[in-house]
């Protein structure tokens, strides 16, 4: 585990010249204040339009995965934690979609997952579902600061203990935890997605990759990434994260991504 990571400033030319592919966070990482800013959107489009692939990787739901996949300068996007993958071929007006577990074992465990909603809100005074659980498919979304006053350290790990205690995964992002049952996560599906859509073995070529995000969700992929990038922000959750990134932004949010995507597009552009 880096123990520390260095400004974004120190990153290598040559190895910023290798990248052909960015993952990014969504929340904080691409969004500022829950919004995804003019500048933000106009550094994907510029990513995909200098032939680098781009990928959103982000905990937020298979509703807006959909409408992500259909309609930003994106190749494909990850969703609930790594739950599934969608791509849209727009030539084809087909979308992709694959799924770390079948329909039949997703129904079971969202019945198991409603019990742990009754439980955690018990439990947990203040917290709250999120408003975007209505269009998940694999896992549950508790709020403790999105649409709600911010709950303590101390709740939000009660929250942690009650998923893991009933045999749940929990990932701590920006806004919510989210609990699941399966063993995936962000970095899984990423490499089964690259792997199908794109022909790329992910082990193999890691450092022509870099990842950016915000929070203790994304550590499987700071943790994979030799040249992981986090946002500024990402140092209020720096404690919780099991892995931390080697790079980091001077600035958070959507105006860190954007200081990301000038190093690297001032890299291919010499």
């Amino acid at each position: 585990m880096i123990a520390e990571f260095r400004p974004i400033s120190e990153w290598p030319k040559p190895a910023r010249a290798k990248i052909v592919g960015v993952f990014a966070d969504i929340d904080d990482t691409i969004t500022t204040d829950g919004r995804v800013g003019a500048a933000a959107y106009a550094a994907m489009e510029r990513l995909r339009g200098a032939g680098l692939l781009f990928v959103p990787i982000t905990g937020r739901p298979a509703g807006w995965c959909d409408m992500i996949a259909r309609t930003w300068p994106v190749d494909g996007v990850v969703g609930e934690n790594g739950a599934f993958y969608f791509s849209y071929d727009q030539s084809a007006r087909r979308m992709r979609r694959a799924y770390a577990m079948d329909v039949e074992t997703r129904r079971r465990n969202r019945v198991r997952l409603d019990t742990l909603q009754t439980k955690i809100l018990n439990a947990v005074p203040g917290a709250g579902i999120a408003a975007d659980q209505h269009y998940r498919e694999a896992d549950l979304a508790i709020d403790f600061c999105e649409d709600v006053p911010p709950l303590s350290d101390r709740d939000i790990d009660r929250i942690v203990e009650i998923f893991e205690q009933n045999g749940a995964t929990a990932k701590v992002s920006s806004i919510h935890v989210n609990g699941w049952f399966g063993d995936y996560d962000k970095l899984t599906m990423t490499a089964q997605m690259m792997r199908a859509l794109f022909d790329v073995d992910l082990d193999a070529q890691r450092d022509r990759y870099v990842f950016i995000g915000d929070s203790p969700n994304d550590a499987p992929m700071f943790d994979f990434f030799p040249d992981a990038v986090g946002v500024a922000n990402l140092r209020a959750f720096q404690d919780r994260c099991r892995a931390l990134p080697r790079w980091i932004t001077t600035a958070p949010g959507g105006t860190g991504f954007v200081e990301m995507t000038e190093c690297l597009l001032k890299t291919n552009t010499g």
